[in-house]
């Protein structure tokens, strides 16, 4: 379990990124890609981590308002198809 708190920092964020990527090696499986914005909490060692256990960081576009409603749209349908049976 990741944990959560109300205000994440870098090293927080990299720290539930190490017990991410290790509660996935426990149970045989990983991630191919994880998309994310430009935030500051997200640093350059939590790419580092991700990429040592093989999952590429794609970076959401720089200034794109509408990005977040598309993915969402997109997001959805596949949770109710995949998650809600």
């Amino acid at each position: 379990m990741l944990g959560t708190t109300a205000h994440p920092s870098a090293t927080w964020v990299t720290h539930a990124m190490k017990n991410l990527v290790m509660d996935l090696d426990d149970v045989g499986c990983g991630a191919r890609f994880l998309l994310r914005d430009r935030d500051g909490k997200f640093s350059v060692l939590m790419d580092e981590v991700l990429t040592e256990a093989g999952t590429k960081t794609v970076l959401t576009g720089i200034r794109i308002p509408r990005m977040n409603a598309i993915t969402e749209r997109w997001v959805q349908p596949c949770r109710h198809e995949l998650l809600d049976r």
